[in-house]
């Protein structure tokens, strides 16, 4: 049985602020300006620009701004790195300084306006970098690195400086990096390495240090990017770059905020349609955490529950450290795709064994138990007493001979098998040498991922530094924790990649006949009352309760009987939003002498707390089903995001909401629900019948397609309780609130 509330669906539900495209001068979709079908129907982009990045990164000429060689100064080391980093490229370089005739033996520019050629690249070092900007965006200068400090990350003053620098480059077309960056672009990568490679973005030059180290375990970097304070180019900007490079196997990304929120979403959808993983760390899970990170970069960290969402749905794998960022992307950058998806845990110790079989399981891997002829030929080597069922504990003596490999050969050649993982809880000698040895062999020789954790807290022994890491094909890790996250992001990329479809490519383009009917409806900077936020679910297509809004108690009696009894009737008025609380619902009457009575006495509880009413709605009574909470609601970063959850009273305290980022489809609406904790519910429990989950997804989208037709001026939408009927008997609004923008 129903009454009917409201409870808050995210912490910023009343933020409206429109989401901006993020164009430098008007819609830009692959260097060419936009046309109708590359726009949605609110005029935002549907694919990514992607900048032509290739005279960043391997300039023809270089000029470094304010370059020095004079000993002691901090200039002098960052010229000298320029310098080794143009001639590596094979660039020439230029230094620009007004009062030296000579840096590092070469010939001084006094000005920029001096330079012998169009530069493809400028590295500026002085303090107030915006008249020098100014003058290499005069000199057609392709692309200009601004290291200075002092900006957005500052405060207002800063970023208003930083808003002064953009405009200087937006009115050039030449492309600007920073400010408040580093150098971490013209490291020394090593070219001796083979294979796919990583390409990495920081927004913190110190936290990607780890992933570039991954080159001394044998593992290929090809770029760096440090995007600083994005005044201009961005880290959307390099996601698409990088997906597009044939050598790069995956992109690791440090990230403390988005420049834009729609520009990072077209980017990594570009990388999902190409296959590319990408891994990110995304600093700001707690308050503490996104204050932190806004005072670094001057950007915004985004509600941590929309980012998060965003993020999963385009197939960014989202973890937590910089060991994880290392071990993950290292992976996912040399793995080849997955035979199957089983995992066994194979270990010389049945207590090794035991503990990262409960691991794996609670990580959600799937451990399947062997079957019985593959139990009985593991029995061939390992003794009968041993389990070999999964986890395999093959008691240590067989791995220190021929057997080890026999063991290792067979547990791979079971179709089941995708992912063989060895903890080694640390050395051993000769078994774990052996062991190694055979590990590494069997993986040169299989399509299967092979995982080795060396659990020794010494890391030198050979069997680590030169077997283990001399193998491009085994994946070796350090704790077993950095494994399976490894793992089941492996195996989770691969399955999204599979059923990948974009949302881009079905976000509506034009607006649908529903869209006229709600422009009617809409009161800028009001609230609606319940009877006009229905309106506007009926017009687009989503089912209310059959009502009536009356004006007197007779007209209630009357509409009573056209409704037909039981009955609900709630005050309707544009400035309640929590009805229940106020006693302004009455549920279950059923004769002409309750209707009455309930009119009065909401008409008496209007009058003595101040609500005006538009009327008094006499509802149909909807009792069986599921109630569920769908609302829209704003997000600074994202624009319009889709709430679904368990909803009624409890919906505030029980938090159990699903949050989409539009467009998104209907298997990402089934994926909301999915990861509800109250799913159980829709499919029936305690002897209730399933719910109706098609009508339910169906609101969904409806729901999405209001948020992006009405876009920022729809500021909130709240249908609380949605009550989701027996399958095949749709879902009812039973309540709904709308607040419109100003």
């Amino acid at each position: 049985m129903l009454g009917s509330t409201h409870g808050t669906l995210t912490t910023d539900s009343r933020r409206t602020r429109a989401i901006a495209c993020g164009e430098r001068s008007g819609p830009v979709v692959h260097g060419r300006a936009a046309q109708l079908g590359d726009l949605d129907v609110s005029g935002r982009p549907l694919h990514a620009d992607v900048p032509d990045l290739d005279r960043f990164f391997r300039p023809r000429s270089v000029a470094v701004i304010g370059a020095s060689d004079a000993e002691g100064r901090p200039h002098t080391g960052v010229t000298r790195q320029l310098a080794d980093w143009a001639e590596r490229v094979g660039a020439r370089w230029y230094p620009v300084h007004p009062s030296r005739p000579s840096v590092f033996g070469r010939p001084c520019c006094p000005s920029v306006a001096a330079l012998p050629e169009q530069v493809d690249l400028a590295v500026v070092l002085v303090g107030d970098p915006l008249p020098v900007v100014e003058e290499l965006a005069e000199a057609k200068a392709r692309f200009a690195v601004v290291f200075a400090s002092g900006f957005a990350e500052t405060g207002e003053a800063g970023a208003a400086a930083q808003r002064r620098l953009a405009a200087a480059v937006e009115r050039s077309g030449m492309r600007l990096l920073g400010p408040n960056t580093n150098l971490n672009a013209f490291e020394r990568f090593r070219d001796d390495l083979a294979g796919p490679a990583i390409a990495l973005i920081t927004q913190s030059g110190h936290q990607g240090r780890p992933v570039f180290a991954l080159q001394e375990l044998g593992i290929r970097l090809s770029h760096w990017a440090p995007t600083g304070n994005e005044a201009d180019l961005e880290t959307a900007d390099f996601l698409s770059y990088f997906a597009e490079q044939p050598e790069v196997g995956a992109i690791a990304c440090y990230l403390e905020g988005l420049k834009d929120g729609r520009s990072f979403l077209l980017a990594a959808d570009r990388a999902a349609r190409r296959g590319v993983p990408v891994v990110a760390v995304k600093v700001g899970r707690t308050e503490t955490g996104a204050r932190t990170a806004a005072s670094h970069t001057g950007k915004l960290t985004g509600a941590d529950a929309v980012v998060d969402a965003a993020l999963r749905q385009y197939g960014v794998i989202r973890v937590d450290g910089l060991d994880e960022l290392q071990d993950t992307a290292a992976l996912l950058a040399r793995a080849r795709p997955p035979r199957a998806d089983g995992v066994v845990v194979c270990s010389i110790s049945g207590g090794t064994g035991a503990h990262v079989a409960d691991l794996a399981t609670e990580a959600g891997l799937r451990l399947p138990v062997l079957s019985e002829a593959k139990q009985a030929e593991l029995h061939q080597w390992i003794p009968e007493y041993l389990s070999v069922a999964n986890p395999v504990d093959n008691g240590g003596h067989p791995v220190g001979d021929r057997r080890g490999r026999k063991i290792i050969d067979a547990i791979l050649d079971d179709p089941e098998v995708g992912v063989l993982v060895c903890p080694i809880t640390g050395p051993f000698p000769p078994l774990s040498d052996r062991l190694v040895r055979d590990l590494v062999d069997a993986a040169e020789q299989t399509d299967k991922l092979v995982c080795v954790v060396w659990g020794s807290p010494v890391g030198t022994e050979p069997a680590y530094r030169e077997v283990l890491l001399g193998s491009s094909r085994v994946a070796t890790f350090r704790t077993v924790g950095n494994c399976l996250t490894a793992v089941r992001a492996y195996l989770g990329h691969h399955r999204f990649r599979t059923g990948y479809r974009s949302p881009f490519d079905d976000a509506p383009r034009t607006p649908s006949p529903s869209y006229r009917k709600a422009q009617a409806l809409m009161r800028p900077g009001e609230q609606l009352s319940e009877h006009a936020a229905k309106q506007l679910l009926r017009a687009y297509g989503i089912r209310v309760p059959r009502e009536q809004l009356v004006t007197s108690a007779a007209a209630a009696v009357r509409a009573a009987g056209l409704v037909g009894y039981p009955v609900v009737m709630k005050a309707s008025g544009a400035r309640i939003a929590h009805k229940t609380e106020l006693g302004l619902v009455k549920i279950g009457l059923t004769s002409a002498s309750q209707v009455r009575d309930a009119y009065r006495e909401l008409t008496d509880i209007a009058r003595y707390e101040g609500v005006p009413l538009d009327g008094v709605l006499v509802c149909q009574m909807v009792e069986q089903g599921v109630e569920m909470v769908v609302g829209v609601t704003h997000d600074d970063l994202f624009g319009p995001t889709v709430t679904v959850g368990l909803g009624g009273v409890l919906v505030e305290v029980l938090r159990d909401t699903a949050v989409g980022v539009p467009p998104f489809g209907e298997e990402q609406a089934r994926d909301m629900l999915a990861g509800l904790r109250g799913r159980p519910l829709l499919d029936g429990v305690r002897g209730r019948p399933p719910a109706d989950l098609d009508a339910l997804v169906e609101v969904v989208l409806r729901v999405q397609r209001m948020a992006l037709e009405l876009g920022g001026r729809l500021a909130e939408l709240d249908i609380n309780p949605l009550m989701v009927l027996p399958q095949g008997q749709g879902a009812v609004a039973l309540d709904a609130l709308a607040v419109c923008s100003r």
